[in-house]
């Protein structure tokens, strides 16, 4: 917990100081999972509207990864683990933490935003390696946005990450396990 106590202060020390730095961190912490899903819709209707068969159908199959993945990464597992671990934010434990976010007590370990982008982003990788690694680097500013925000300790997002990864590639393996689906 002292490491988890330190990386909150040091993340969380840049909140309240300006309205940009608030403003970003804001953005990654609630708004950017949003430009990340819709980022996947995005190209997923590109290649649908495709005239290649082969297009049509490996998006399909992405299709499937990413709604199987991002469901069990976010309602399953971490509403599991949080019904026998109910972990305090850091704003309930700590007076001088800025909370920049609106969140509900309690329920802080894992972090569901970090298990859904994790998820999103490993199964963008799995498809697409290039946009797969923008992708983790966009599921770690949600992440680290979530801590700088005062709503959540590095080992929930963590927990999250592992989830998310794990969940992606569970569901590559149940589903598509005899395809190599990586470009």
């Amino acid at each position: 917990m002292g490491l988890d106590i330190q990386i909150v202060e040091i993340l969380n020390a840049v909140a309240g100081k300006s309205f940009l730095a608030d403003w970003i961190i804001v953005f990654f912490a609630s708004y950017l999972w949003y430009v990340m899903v819709l980022t996947v819709v995005g190209l997923a209707l590109v290649t649908v509207l495709a005239r290649f068969r082969y297009l049509r159908r490996k998006n399909g199959e992405f299709f499937i990864l990413v709604v199987l993945s991002t469901v069990v990464a976010r309602l399953g597992v971490p509403e599991i683990i949080r019904f026998f671990y109910n972990r305090p934010r850091p704003f309930e434990v700590f007076e001088g933490v800025r909370q920049l976010v609106e969140h509900s007590s309690g329920g802080s370990f894992p972090s569901g935003h970090a298990a859904l982008a994790f998820a999103l982003a490993t199964s963008v990788f799995l498809v697409h390696r290039r946009w797969g690694i923008l992708f983790f680097v966009l599921a770690l500013a949600v992440g680290l946005g979530r801590i700088a925000a005062g709503i959540h300790w590095p080992t929930d997002i963590l927990a999250g990450a592992i989830i998310g990864i794990a969940s992606a590639f569970l569901i590559k393996r149940l589903f598509f396990s005899n395809q190599n689906t990586a470009v």
